[in-house]
């Protein structure tokens, strides 16, 4: 298997691409450096050099992401909002498009890290939710036009990546009273690239944290 992970050396992307190669896949980790995935040009030419390198192109895991930073909705920003849309959104929209004839080619898919904040809403978070929500339509958009030769499937991670002294608050945020980390969303992402007969669905891993949407509990 031959895997592109963007935001390849972040906490969720660096867990991603080395439980990838522990199953046997030939991975290229991309990271900021590697390009501005906002500008189609560049996610067009991440994917070329991903295939040119690994020989052909399998899976595509798209973990990049920007703008989730707290603001008042008062306080937003354009550039608040195009940090956020544009590397999430566009960004996922551009390099599905440029991977897309190649995973079909291959017969593979694309699996695209989404966040719990897609179906919450959060205050403090207005442009990350919207983002995210976009992104989480895009992968049914996604899949049903790649469809029947390739997938595309989501994760909709929930507390796996928390800030050191936040454990005790966002454990109480999850169903399971515990958060998770990042080897969580790892196995995830193993079992979308094998699961066959999944397309346009998007896998929640947060512990139960959807469940307490009712309890008033958001960042």
């Amino acid at each position: 298997m031959n895997a592109l992970v963007t935001g390849g050396t972040g906490r969720l992307g660096t867990a991603v691409s080395a439980r990838l190669r522990e199953a046997g896949a030939s991975v290229l980790a991309a990271g900021r450096r590697d390009g501005d995935l906002s500008r189609p040009e560049q996610a067009r030419a991440l994917v070329e050099r991903a295939v040119e390198e690994l020989g052909g192109l399998d899976l595509l895991v798209y973990a990049a992401g920007d703008g989730f930073a707290p603001r008042p909705v008062a306080e937003v920003t354009e550039a608040d909002w195009d940090a956020a849309f544009g590397v999430t959104a566009k960004g996922t929209f551009f390099t599905v498009q440029a991977a897309a004839p190649h995973l079909r080619a291959s017969r593979g898919a694309a699996i695209l890290v989404e966040d719990v904040a897609a179906y919450q809403p959060w205050p403090s978070f207005a442009a990350h939710c919207s983002a995210k929500a976009a992104q989480a339509m895009l992968t049914r958009v996604l899949a049903r036009a790649l469809a029947p030769e390739a997938r595309v499937c989501g994760i909709a991670p929930g507390p796996v990546a928390v800030e050191p002294g936040q454990e005790e608050r966002r454990a109480a945020e999850t169903a399971l009273g515990r958060v998770g980390s990042p080897d969580d969303v790892a196995e995830a992402v193993l079992y979308l690239a094998r699961a066959g007969f999944v397309t346009g669905a998007s896998l929640v891993v947060d512990g139960g944290r959807l469940l307490q949407s009712g309890r008033g509990i958001a960042p």
